[in-house]
């Protein structure tokens, strides 16, 4: 930055004829000026004007040092111009990462219309079910759900979402409709939950040998959609986010049980690395979403 800073003070002098003149352009009192110029001049091991009482005029190399200095400068005016354009009008490629079921359902939905309204931006959606590095992968922005303690991400709150029991209304009429969590110990259980993971459903507002409840299911599966289709052909009860059950229960495929005991919802957010500045294009995108969607998956009625 001194040599750019050198730079700019040799050009001022030059185009205003004098050391008082130029520094006057710049800010800058003729002596600093002065010795900006002499540092430039050291450091080229080369005397870049010639000077005398009354005149100021250039050496052949400083004519030369002259050209290419506003050039450079041109050229540097113009990259942070270029810049400041893209932290004001969203342009470039957005990645985008999100879970596998809730971008299909609830972000690809909205990608034309981002790209439709911001011609300069293509998107890069990665679908998957685990939390991805933003800064080592190079996402831009991320949704998550559930709660975010200890994370050096900044989050943006959108929304939450319930979670929910439910069954379909002919495994409840060959069966009973659980009552309380205990009763669950009677029912074919769809478990959705990662593989390697105990099957555990807990439960709030229930008394303590049913707040946590280890489950036997008769179906174990991490895939989401596969838990759907179970409960909606009456394989047996599962538990899900209410995003990814919510049009099977407003179709009355599905019914809500226990929602009594369920635990508090689950925060959706938009996170970015707080080591970055919140771009133009990843604030209009998220501002987009805020605008377009319905993020509240707590009314499923």
């Amino acid at each position: 930055m001194g040599r750019l800073e050198a730079m700019t003070a040799f050009v001022a002098v030059c185009d205003a004829k004098g050391f008082t003149a130029g520094g006057r352009r710049l800010g800058l009192s003729p002596s600093a000026i002065s010795r900006l110029i002499g540092g430039l001049e050291e450091h080229l091991g080369a005397r870049l004007l010639q000077r005398t009482t009354r005149t100021l005029s250039l050496t052949d190399i400083g004519q030369r040092y002259l050209e290419r200095a506003k050039q450079i400068l041109a050229e540097v005016e113009e990259a942070e111009a270029g810049l400041q354009a893209d932290q004001t009008i969203p342009r470039g490629r957005l990645v985008v990462a999100a879970p596998r079921m809730f971008g299909r359902l609830h972000v690809a939905p909205h990608l034309n219309m981002f790209m439709q309204r911001f011609h300069g931006i293509s998107v890069e959606l990665q679908l998957n079910d685990r939390n991805v590095n933003l800064v080592e992968e190079g996402v831009d922005v991320a949704i998550r759900i559930g709660e975010l303690e200890g994370s050096n991400l900044v989050a943006r709150r959108l929304g939450s979402t319930r979670r929910v029991v439910v069954a379909s209304p002919g495994y409840l009429r060959r069966r009973s409709i659980p009552v309380r969590p205990r009763d669950l110990a009677g029912h074919d259980v769809v478990a959705f939950m990662p593989l390697d993971t105990a099957p555990h459903w807990t439960f709030a507002n229930a008394e303590r040998d049913e707040a946590d409840l280890l489950l036997t299911p008769r179906l174990l599966t991490n895939s989401a959609e596969t838990a759907l289709d179970a409960a909606v052909s009456g394989g047996g009860i599962t538990r899900l986010l209410a995003y990814q059950a919510a049009a099977l229960i407003r179709a009355g495929q599905l019914r809500v049980l226990l929602s009594e005991f369920e635990p508090p919802p689950a925060p959706i957010s938009a996170v970015y690395p707080s080591s970055r500045l919140l771009s133009s294009k990843v604030r209009a995108f998220i501002d987009l979403l805020v605008e377009r969607a319905d993020w509240h998956f707590v009314d499923l009625a």
